[in-house]
């Protein structure tokens, strides 16, 4: 299962990668009438980093079977975990509902109003199955390959 979660994680970090893309194109403030984004910039990156950050320790883990390196994946999945579902939070009201319209008669969507739904769910989805995963393979309960 330690591979099948290396697998996993992969996966999530290339959505991430993928709407961390869209964001940087779409967070574009200096337009009239933009919308700034809800989803604050320290947190992304943080995000991000600690997602590869993980990854790399998880793939160490899994070479090295020194369970340093697997405690310190999961400890960075916690992290990973908390950050994802704070920006998940914040990135409802933004799905849910555009903003009103403008002066001008636009309506102005923050950089995350872009997200695909898909993506976002399927980008969960795929964090929440590394997560267990990597625990189960900590806890002894199912093999590292």
């Amino acid at each position: 299962m330690g591979v099948a979660a290396l697998i996993t994680w992969i996966c999530a970090v290339l959505a991430g990668l993928y709407m961390a893309a869209v964001w940087l194109i779409e967070n574009d403030v200096t337009g009239p009438g933009a919308a700034p984004s809800r989803l604050p910039a320290p947190v992304v990156f943080a995000h991000l980093l600690l997602a590869i950050a993980g990854l790399v320790l998880w793939a160490g883990y899994l070479i090295s079977d020194r369970d340093n390196f697997g405690w310190g994946a999961l400890a960075a999945l916690g992290l990973i975990a908390v950050l994802g579902f704070t920006m998940f939070a914040r990135w409802i009201p933004v799905y849910r509902g555009p903003a009103a319209p403008g002066a001008d008669g636009t309506i102005a969507i923050p950089a995350e109003g872009n997200f695909p739904a898909v993506v976002v769910f399927t980008h969960g989805l795929l964090a929440v199955t590394t997560l267990t995963l990597v625990l189960l393979t900590l806890l002894g309960l199912a093999g590292t390959s």
